[in-house]
């Protein structure tokens, strides 16, 4: 009988892969249950199993890394929030375009300046110096009924030019700069810091210091013609805007988050691996780690969405609009609530992943029917002349090499990249799933037949 040529060699060697994956699957390794073929040879024998003591310290291991997800995933918001500085003015200077906090900045400032100036007493001195320069009893008469309208105008125009101010994009850029100014105190509203721009007091109020503004507006008065503005001393008033006692806890949990924020993560995320490392079923266990994170990851998204009501439903409506509540509410938790989210689906991607790779029956018919699709096509393109060569048989030998270097850069993408995303670890499995697929396809595996094979069943060797 004559050799078969490569292209048959190819042919016969997925044939005989599909059948192997079948009696693979029938046998039931690891332990699934399934009996083995009649006449099938024997297994060999295997290692002394783990005790049930493995499988106990696997599951403390892996639930104590998921109570810890959580918390790690508020001590790296947490960790970005006060120590990146563009990341904690981004969160709170939209404060500066909200109608509602315009109005409020606009009328404690000029309550600040009546207090520290008396405008009607100003006013009534100016008509007093004309008048005792020689005015008529006619002229000083009407002079003296300006007072009180002189006064009022010039209040309004003060208001005006507050009103103005608070609402240019000069505001804003004041504003940013005094948030990014106290974020040297490492976050004002956190740290209480009597310095920031924007300050929390120990009954858990909410304030904006007023200095800035009003330094700015007594320039503007001046400028337009106004001198007794210069006469406005420096101020040092905080204004509240929000009143929650709940936010002094805040600040003790976001000191130790801080804190942990550079290392809590690791810590979490080695628990689980250790856990399915000392497991006994490590693809059980694999799981299991996933399906725990996903559900922590849950209780954070969760949580966020019952911290926005309770945080607008404590706030009061005479101190800030709800709608005002929301909108800082929304900004501060919006990079968490992300970040919640991109670990859940990557949780579901590794839980989905290890199931495909588990030694369970539908995941072990699933790969012999990928690798037999795969087989075949590089086999009908070996009949077309169509082979990658050397090139492909250097694929093969180094395939587990090659495996772990995408395995590697894709957790490098998802553990260091930021800010983490769904789109970002959906695009990066699946660019890592293509990536193998392609190596599987243009891999080719070094098939020899023996000098010495019986020409009715050729021997073929797998290098």
């Amino acid at each position: 009988m004559p050799r078969l040529t490569n292209a048959e060699l190819l042919q016969r060697l997925a044939a005989l892969e599909e059948e192997n994956a079948e009696l693979r699957g029938r046998l039931g390794t690891e332990g699934d249950g399934t009996e083995p073929l009649v006449g099938a040879a024997p297994a060999p024998a295997r290692a002394h199993k783990r005790g049930w003591g493995w499988t106990l310290l696997a599951v403390v291991l892996i639930v104590i890394g998921a109570i810890l997800a959580p918390v790690a995933v508020v001590a790296s918001w947490a960790k970005l929030q006060l120590t990146d500085t563009d990341a904690f003015v981004a969160t709170y200077a939209p404060l500066a375009h909200d109608p509602g906090v315009q109005a409020y900045v606009t009328d404690e400032a000029v309550k600040v300046i009546e207090d520290s100036v008396d405008i009607p007493a100003l006013t009534s001195q100016v008509v007093d110096g004309i008048t005792n320069l020689g005015t008529g009893p006619v002229a000083t008469k009407a002079l003296e009924a300006l007072k009180g309208p002189l006064a009022d105008g010039i209040l309004s125009l003060i208001h005006t030019t507050v009103g103005n101010f608070v609402a240019s994009d000069a505001f804003a850029q004041v504003w940013q700069q005094a948030l990014r100014a106290s974020h040297t105190q490492l976050v004002a509203t956190m740290q209480g810091d009597p310095q920031a721009a924007i300050a929390v007091g120990s009954d858990g109020s909410v304030g904006v210091q007023l200095g800035p503004i009003i330094d700015r507006v007594k320039q503007l008065l001046v400028e337009r013609g106004i001198t007794f503005a210069s006469q406005i001393p420096t101020v040092d008033r905080t204004i509240t805007v929000a009143q929650n006692s709940s936010i002094p806890t805040l600040q003790v949990f976001y000191g130790v988050a801080v804190a942990a924020g550079a290392w809590l993560p690791w810590v979490a995320i080695g628990l689980l691996a250790l856990g399915v490392v000392v497991a006994r079923r490590r693809a059980l266990a694999l799981i299991g780690a996933a399906s725990a994170l996903a559900i922590a990851m849950i209780v954070v998204v969760a949580g966020i969405g019952i911290g926005r009501l309770v945080f607008v439903g404590s706030v009061s409506p005479g101190l800030i609009p709800a709608g005002v509540a929301q909108t800082v509410f929304g900004t501060v938790a919006t990079p968490m609530r992300d970040t919640g989210v991109a670990v859940l689906v990557l949780a579901i991607v590794v839980a989905v992943v290890g199931w495909y790779a588990g030694p369970f029956g539908v995941p072990r018919r699933l790969r012999g029917f990928f690798g037999s699709g795969v087989t075949w096509v590089r086999t009908s393109a070996e009949r077309h002349g169509i082979t990658t060569g050397k090139a492909g048989e250097w694929i093969y030998a180094q395939r587990v090499l090659l495996r772990a270097a995408v395995a590697v850069i894709a957790a490098a993408v998802v553990l260091f990249v930021r800010p983490l995303t769904p789109a970002l670890i959906i695009w990066t499995l699946v660019i890592a799933a293509v990536v193998i697929a392609v190596l599987e396809l243009v891999q080719r595996p070094v098939i020899t037949v023996p000098e010495h094979a019986d020409d009715d069943t050729p021997i073929m060797t797998v290098s």
